[in-house]
């Protein structure tokens, strides 16, 4: 993705469904839970065919998955994968529904929560992103040192997320609605506005600025102050799991061997094929991106720092059921253990 008119775009992706959208998904994935061809075909070499959908055009936060696809990691394990690219207008989930595709992508914790919320049969069965990339970014200033500093500074944030990571912020700061302005993906009001916080995604926003204001912000990772969202995650229906377990189990596998290659290992065969399939992406944003998971310990932190990559955990998941349904976004009732799985993971099941 360029660095220009394309990356205003870059957010919406990250952001949660709305209700309406969510329900409708819900109710075609329901209604079709009982007539669905669950098991997946095979080419005619024999190897399980599945269709992949990222949650954005092709880049470096889905770098793992087109490392295990270049480098031949799911074809060692039987698996004929076709990654198909996300971007505007792409809803996971719808694709999920349809039949479209095997697995999906989930980019934050609120995706399986929406979908428990609304009785649609889709897991969580990997999270390759231990922390969500998700940030709030200041103008540098020696006297911002925690968020907590950020208090009664206006911030630029989208609709979706206010309902999302926002209500994490004023559970834990006490910050209040009438600090919010509009976000629309531009920039320019931040930049304007030198008290002003804008929302963002580690990889992306904070380069952006950097690279078109001249300066280097204050990038505050939500993560990293104890927001408990898993990003990259794997998503499948129940039917798909309990009919091609073992090819299930194979592709989390090689996708776990593809992320620990990008990010430790030469990641050219992968970062080829993202551009093959996005052609605004650059190999500086690319390096950049990488950089960022890296140094911020996003794929090999977290619980892949003791269980292996794409671990989950039942209490991070609780951890995330408490702060929403603490601040009204869920009720106490839901059955959040349905949003996700280990069963599938390298060693288990």
């Amino acid at each position: 993705m360029s660095r220009d008119q394309n990356r205003p775009l870059i957010a919406s992706r990250r952001l949660v469904l709305g209700g309406g959208a969510m329900a409708a998904v819900a109710t075609t994935m329901t209604g079709l839970a009982s007539c669905f061809r669950s098991e997946a075909p095979v080419d005619d070499q024999g190897r399980v065919r599945i269709r992949f959908a990222t949650d954005w055009r092709a880049q470096a936060e889905h770098g793992g998955f087109y490392q295990a696809l270049a480098t031949g990691l799911y074809e060692k394990r039987n698996l004929n994968v076709q990654i198909v690219q996300g971007g505007p207008g792409v809803n996971v989930p719808q694709l999920l529904a349809s039949g479209a595709v095997e697995l999906g992508m989930g980019s934050n914790s609120f995706i399986p929560f929406n979908l428990v919320a609304e009785d649609a049969p889709v897991k969580a069965v990997a999270a390759f992103f231990q922390k969500d990339p998700q940030v709030l970014i200041a103008h540098p200033d020696p006297a911002l040192k925690t968020i907590a500093d950020l208090k009664d500074r206006p911030f630029l944030l989208a609709d979706a997320s206010i309902s999302a990571f926002w209500v994490w912020l004023k559970a834990k700061y006490g910050f209040t609605d009438d600090q919010v302005r509009k976000y629309t993906f531009n920039p320019a009001p931040f930049l304007a506005d030198e008290q002003a916080v804008q929302q963002g995604y580690l990889t992306s926003e904070p380069y952006t600025i950097e690279t078109v204001g001249g300066f280097k912000p204050k990038v505050f990772l939500l993560a990293d102050e104890g927001y408990p969202s898993y990003a990259a995650m794997v998503l499948s229906p129940n039917g798909f799991a309990r009919d091609n377990a073992a090819a299930l189990r194979s592709f989390i596998a090689a996708s776990a061997e593809g992320w620990r290659d990008y990010v430790n290992g030469d990641p050219k065969q992968a970062n080829a094929l993202i551009k093959r399939d996005n052609p605004d992406m650059t190999d500086a944003v690319l390096a950049q991106a990488r950089d960022a998971l890296n140094a911020n310990a996003i794929v090999e932190g977290g619980d892949a720092a003791l269980y292996g990559l794409g671990a989950m955990t039942n209490e991070r998941w609780q951890a995330f059921f408490d702060t929403t349904s603490g601040a009204g976004v869920y009720p106490q009732n839901l059955n959040w253990r349905n949003a996700f799985t280990d069963s599938y993971l390298p060693g288990r099941g």
